[in-house]
């Protein structure tokens, strides 16, 4: 039910904390898997650790939020893996400015790196499984932060909560296809783009909403991935939103 051999993933942003835990897991389960992302030495890194325990992987180079970097990548992974079956959006990136400090230039690249990025992608890769005609998993990499607004993230939450809507509208819009848009809602994993802003205050504040009183590793993140790119397994599910938040979904509803 879990097996994802013949298939082939792309992970923009797989070059990343969380996105490697991800990649690593599709590779695990079988896929052959496209690393994403702006930093080579990294991707290759996240390369070398999959063909280590025998997987099959390739990075490539590409600006998230740039439209023709995306098209590139398309046709270099149709020739190395012939298709497109799961594709996750993992690019991200955080900034704790007050809103009344906010330049609109940070705003637009944390806009661009955390929803622009996700349209461009489902455009380039969503087209790509509905044309192969044998459906296709999009896995959207949200944040406890899409839904109860959070203090100061304030651009990341907005961000976030269009990835939400992006993911809902898209998964209607695809299912026909059979062509499935969900999303992970992750708690508070220590990544790259969050650890500058993770302050002893804030630290005791995120785990005075967390039932489970820690933060999660990325590791964590493995099953989800590999239940939602799994056809079989998650097959009648689209436009939903896995949490894997420590019980934090539990404290805020």
């Amino acid at each position: 039910m879990f097996n994802l051999e013949n298939t082939v993933s792309v992970v923009i942003g797989g070059n990343g904390v969380l996105g490697s835990a991800m990649s690593e897991a599709l590779a695990e389960a079988g896929s052959k898997v496209a690393i994403i992302g702006r930093d080579m030495e990294k991707a290759e890194r996240v390369c070398e650790a999959i063909r280590e325990k025998g997987g099959e992987a390739i990075a490539l180079k590409a600006d998230a939020a740039n439209k023709g970097d995306l098209e590139n990548v398309l046709a270099k992974v149709l020739e190395w893996g012939g298709s497109v079956d799961t594709l996750i959006n993992a690019s991200g990136t955080n900034s704790a400015t007050p809103f009344f400090e906010l330049e609109m230039d940070e705003w637009d690249r944390i806009l661009d790196v955390n929803l622009k990025s996700v349209v461009l992608a489902c455009q380039v890769f969503g087209k790509q499984m509905i044309d192969q005609g044998r459906g296709g998993s999009i896995i959207n990499i949200s944040s406890v932060s899409s839904g109860p607004p959070l203090s100061r993230v304030f651009t990341y939450s907005v961000s976030k909560s269009g990835v939400n809507s992006v993911t809902q509208f898209l998964a209607r819009e695809f299912a026909k296809d059979n062509v499935r848009v969900n999303a992970i809602i992750p708690g508070f994993f220590p990544a790259e783009q969050n650890r500058k802003i993770l302050s002893p205050e804030r630290i005791e504040s995120i785990m005075g909403h967390t039932p489970m009183d820690r933060f999660g590793t990325p590791e964590e993140l493995k099953g989800a991935v590999v239940y939602l790119a799994s056809s079989k397994a998650s097959s009648f599910v689209t436009g939903s939103f896995l949490r894997v938040d420590g019980g934090f979904g539990a404290m805020t509803i």
